[in-house]
């Protein structure tokens, strides 16, 4: 009996001390936040400073970048969630994959980037699925199949 109430204790303090320890911004020297997103096979590097809201990917503007305007719809998704439209620059390197894939690494990065940047904001990033790596990659080709599980058509003849 004396075991559970100390286990009790223990479990008691272990919970008090993680809803005490705040998370602090993580800022580098020049002011800026970093993270990686991953998405399919395409992989983001991804910095976030104060600023106008300017996004770059790969040295080349997020419009000429990313033609499709659903791509930079996803791109600025985290923004619209934080409430943080126009008030951070953005510079991503993005190598694999293609412009969808690359669009939800970059996505992933800046919602990572913006967490760190701002702790406050995680609750409503990880809400909206944003903090959460999207694990679905390609399925391999099967030797004996046409595709990853497609068969070639059957004859019985």
């Amino acid at each position: 009996m004396a075991d559970l109430q100390d286990l009790k204790e223990i479990t008691g303090k272990a919970t008090a001390e993680v809803a005490t320890e705040e998370r602090k911004p993580v800022v580098d020297a020049q002011g800026r936040t970093y993270a990686t997103g991953k998405r399919k096979d395409a992989v983001a590097r991804v910095w976030i400073k104060p600023g106008s809201g300017k996004v770059t990917v790969n040295e080349r503007d997020q419009e000429v970048y990313f033609a499709r305007p659903t791509l930079r719809l996803v791109v600025n998704q985290p923004f619209q969630v934080a409430g943080r439209e126009k008030q951070y620059d953005v510079i991503a390197t993005v190598k694999g994959g293609g412009l969808s894939g690359q669009a939800g690494a970059v996505k992933h990065g800046i919602s990572k980037a913006i967490q760190l940047a701002e702790p406050e904001l995680r609750g409503a990033l990880k809400a909206a699925g944003f903090l959460t790596r999207d694990s679905r990659v390609v399925e391999r080709k099967k030797y004996g199949k046409a595709k990853a599980r497609k068969s070639f058509q059957f004859s019985k003849r």
